[in-house]
């Protein structure tokens, strides 16, 4: 079937086309298929909420459910193998898509996020998940978290491909760049002859939560309203200047002369939160190539509706620049910013696992 123009569009200016949600119903309905063939969809990204609503929600993990109660396995077995299984399904959707974009065809699986902070845990869970799902094609995501960065470096080493999410600054996109390279770099340690050709990985950077807390900042600043919802996108333009050169390095060249793929950025939380914004504003400012852009449905079908593209992100470095300074000059801490966002994006993750967790807890007893 043909492709939607305007996504298809996207795809051909290198932008990855991903989307943020799954459920077993997708699956089996044949959504995610129709998706992949009319919308360019080339991979998927999963957290904690988006399992919630797919497992409260819907009759069709009603068998699995009871089949693990009898068997009387844990919560946590129980969610990991429901959640796993999801993902397995929708890796084997997708391994067409991996076949012919190596690096793409990906499907996302998160290590649980009470983990955050717990270098040795995270790893640990991650190497666990990896062995579950077994294929190819899975990301595992691990946060971008102070202990979750040396984590990232020991799974890379491992061969585990890795989706490092919750990332806000550029300084810490740095930090997590260095942990991808030193990944790939232990792994040759290792074995000089290692294949790097299979270990994938892509950084997601979040968008529209950092123009949600900065707004309400230079609200309480009493601070011109022009500045308002330009942080977002200025913010993640200064974090693809930053990818062009780390990968544009020596040290990289190494790498990639012994079949290393670069770590790309992806564009996360790209649903404008700000009804009053352009809905598409977060995919059509930040096209740019070697990118991924994973969307809620809602926002993919709007770009596929009206989505036009924006100013080429490398032609937009100065002014993204200019617009991060006027916002620290209007009395915005950024780095406090960026804590504040990292902690609440890890603590909503963490209530979003609670939720998961007693849902399943409750289900596995009705079905007994």
């Amino acid at each position: 079937m043909a492709q939607n123009e305007k996504l298809a569009e996207l795809s051909s200016a290198g932008v990855a086309v991903w989307l943020d949600d799954l459920s077993r119903d997708r699956i089996r309905s044949g959504n995610l298929q129709s998706l992949v063939d009319e919308h360019s969809i080339v991979g998927v990204t999963t957290n904690p909420t988006i399992f919630a609503a797919a497992i409260s929600g819907s009759e069709s993990y009603d068998d699995q459910l009871h089949a693990l109660a009898v068997r009387q396995v844990s919560v946590e077995e129980a969610l990991r193998t429901i959640t796993g299984a999801d993902v397995r399904d929708a890796c084997d959707l997708l391994a067409p898509v991996a076949d012919r974009r190596p690096g793409d065809g990906r499907v996302s699986l998160e290590v649980a996020p009470g983990l955050a902070h717990d270098t040795d845990a995270t790893a640990a869970e991650a190497a666990h998940l990896w062995w579950l799902v077994d294929r190819p094609n899975l990301f595992i995501k691990i946060p971008a978290t102070e202990a979750g960065l040396p984590a990232i470096r020991t799974s890379i080493g491992k061969g585990i491909s890795v989706n490092v999410t919750l990332i806000f600054s550029p300084d810490r996109y740095r930090e997590v760049m260095d942990a991808y390279l030193s990944g790939l770099e232990d792994r040759l340690a290792d074995d000089p002859q290692a294949d790097l050709s299979g270990i994938a990985s892509v950084a997601s950077f979040f968008v529209s939560r950092v123009d949600t807390e900065i707004d309400k900042r230079l609200d309480k600043a009493g601070a011109d309203a022009a500045l308002k919802s330009k942080a977002g996108v200025a913010n993640a333009q200064l974090a693809y200047q930053a990818y062009e050169e780390v990968f544009s390095s020596e040290r990289w060249a190494a790498l990639e002369a012994k079949g290393a793929r670069p770590q790309r950025p992806l564009w996360a939380s790209t649903g404008v939160k700000n009804p009053d914004l352009p809905d598409t504003l977060y995919i059509s400012e930040l096209i740019a190539p070697g990118t991924v852009n994973t969307m809620p449905e809602k926002t993919l079908m709007a770009y596929a509706d009206h989505g036009s593209p924006g100013t080429p992100v490398q032609k937009s470095y100065d002014d993204a620049a200019g617009v991060m300074q006027a916002v620290a000059d209007a009395g915005v801490d950024l780095d406090d910013v960026f804590r504040v966002l990292e902690d609440e994006g890890v603590q909503k993750f963490v209530d979003s696992w609670d939720e998961l967790t007693e849902s399943v807890r409750t289900q596995l007893e009705d079905k007994k």
